[in-house]
């Protein structure tokens, strides 16, 4: 039997558990685990994630409060894994509202970073690499005129990414989701899974 690798959180954002998005996800986390890794599926849909900026989460970020219960339980997820693979379909140039909201509660200060006046800004999740899958109907040229893959760059891989410390492992595009043929997805979906794969399990010299 093979000896479990570095685990792998597979966060996952689409309501309908049909949808391209989804099939990302778990051909991603399927082909983690025939490399002997470990792995888990956070679908933030079916899991009725909150992703709504409450007030007990704005008394946290003013020093006031507690880390609400539903994000120390995703923090704790993220806490056991090595790796962060994240699927989502593309919305007016960026993610949806609640994968959104998901980074916006859970990479928080205090966890995902820290200020204070001793040490100033620290990252604290340089220990996590991360894997972005962007599902897009447009094609890789509009994304490349009009400018997509710079913000992508700018919002996602530094704004997030690359501010909390965390190493940008990959970021694969899926384009033309709603015009490919069913047999080019599929295909499609197979290299970038498998590729994600390999690139978890290089990194323990498999």
């Amino acid at each position: 039997m093979k000896e479990a690798l570095m685990t792998s959180l597979v966060v996952v954002s689409h309501s309908d558990p049909e949808s391209l998005t989804q099939h990302v996800a778990r051909a991603t986390a399927a082909a983690i685990r025939t490399t002997g890794g470990e792995v888990e599926i956070a679908d933030l849909a079916a899991e009725n994630f909150d992703p709504r900026f409450s007030e007990a989460d704005l008394d946290l970020f003013r020093g006031n409060g507690t880390v609400p219960a539903d994000v120390v339980a995703e923090q704790e997820r993220l806490d056991r894994v090595d790796h962060l693979i994240i699927a989502f379909p593309v919305y007016w140039w960026s993610m949806p509202a609640l994968l959104k909201g998901w980074i916006d509660r859970v990479f928080v200060d205090g966890w995902a970073y820290e200020v204070t006046p001793e040490s100033g800004f620290v990252k604290k999740l340089d220990r996590l690499t991360v894997h972005l899958i962007p599902v897009a109907a447009d094609d890789a040229e509009s994304f490349e005129r009009h400018g997509v893959y710079d913000a992508f760059r700018t919002q996602i891989e530094r704004g997030i990414v690359e501010y909390c410390g965390a190493t940008l492992g990959s970021t694969t595009f899926v384009h033309e989701s709603d015009t490919k043929s069913r047999d080019a997805l599929a295909a499609e979906i197979r290299d970038v899974s498998e590729s994600i794969a390999t690139r978890v399990a290089d990194l323990v010299g498999v």
